[in-house]
């Protein structure tokens, strides 16, 4: 204990060491109540440094008070104290340039919405965030350190948006309007996607490539959360999930509605370019590290696999739907154009023996 700095101070017994920096001894110079410099600073001996906590919702000023600027009487912000709620529950909250502009676009309900300043007078947004206003959705223009802390640290590009809770679909009803809107659907199928980048991927990709809806477990495996939504980027606002406790069922229902269900497995024997997929077609991707599970793959009609010609064993459960869904597309495009072309010249020789 006698050896450490802090019991030396504390100590009743006068100390005769010379202090470094004030040329007497400790202790004269803590009763004449002289300065001592500490790390470059003069402070009172007396004095002590405090901790000062500030709560991560304390009041700020206003973008007035802070930037001396005008606020649009149009877009009146509302008072960020205590903004904080919109991370209470990850679900309700989407951020990002894209997902917030789909959801804009497609007059989601909004219940609040943070924006930077500059971002606020976008041409993309500035007509859009009026009309949010007038539907009753309350715009907060804050700075990037604001919602770095909404979004806890995420991407967020200078906006991000609460909005109601995600409505999943109905498996009947999403099979219903599938074959109503295509001659020859696609939904996919995710089996136990854990990874939400993943899953938000698929989704984009799934609707780029004209999909009419995906379908997911409720237990192990994530649900539509805000980063689902934000690697989504915007697909979500057009593109139907419908989430069901039982997989397999769901796969029986898709049969009964007249779907082929095809399923990537590595070990499958079927190679993906040599199937020939026709008619509806219901995908199944497999999760990151198991992949289908066995009951999933005996309620599939056919298995296909993605020939590999390198070292690395597999792909990203991504990355495979990608590949699977772009083939679907490229043959049933190619029967188009094929079909287009007969067509055509059919017309032109006809028209030639008139």
């Amino acid at each position: 204990m006698s050896g450490s700095p802090s019991s030396q101070r504390c100590c009743p017994v006068k100390d005769k060491r010379v202090h470094p920096k004030v040329g007497r001894s400790q202790p004269d110079a803590e009763r004449r109540g002289e300065r001592r410099v500490i790390s470059g600073r003069k402070i009172k001996p007396s004095s002590a440094p405090k901790l000062v906590r500030r709560s991560p919702i304390a009041e700020k000023p206003s973008l007035e008070q802070q930037h001396g600027n005008s606020v649009d009487p149009q877009l009146e912000t509302a008072n960020l104290t205590g903004v904080t709620d919109a991370s209470d529950a990850d679900n309700d909250l989407i951020y990002g340039r894209h997902p917030v502009l789909a959801a804009l676009e497609s007059q989601r309900q909004l219940n609040r919405l943070w924006i930077i300043p500059r971002l606020r007078y976008d041409s993309r947004f500035h007509s859009l965030l009026l009309q949010a206003k007038a539907n009753g959705t309350v715009i907060d223009e804050v700075d990037h350190r604001r919602l770095d802390q909404i979004t806890q640290s995420a991407n967020h590009q200078g906006i991000a948006a609460q909005v109601t809770s995600y409505v999943y679909a109905d498996l009947q009803e999403m099979i219903e309007r599938a074959k109503s809107t295509a001659e020859q659907p696609v939904i996919v199928v995710a089996d136990s996607i854990t990874d939400p980048h993943n899953l938000g991927a698929i989704i984009r990709t799934a609707e780029a490539l004209g999909s009419q809806g995906m379908v997911i477990p409720q237990r192990r495996a994530v649900g539509i959360t805000s980063t689902v939504v934000k690697v989504a980027a915007g697909a979500l606002e057009t593109f139907p999930v419908a989430r069901v406790v039982n997989l397999s069922r769901a796969l029986e229902e898709l049969k009964t509605a007249g779907f082929w269900v095809y399923g990537t497995a590595a070990t499958a024997s079927e190679d993906l370019d040599t199937v020939k997929f026709t008619g509806a077609i219901a995908l199944v991707i497999g999760s990151e590290g198991e992949g289908l599970s066995l009951l999933t793959q005996r309620c599939c009609d056919t298995l296909v696999s993605i020939p590999l010609k390198g070292n690395t064993p597999s792909l990203n459960a991504s990355v495979a739907a990608g590949m699977a869904l772009y083939e679907i597309y490229r043959q049933r495009r190619a029967t188009t154009l094929h079909l287009g072309g007969c067509f055509a010249k059919k017309s032109a020789t006809e028209y030639n023996k008139t």
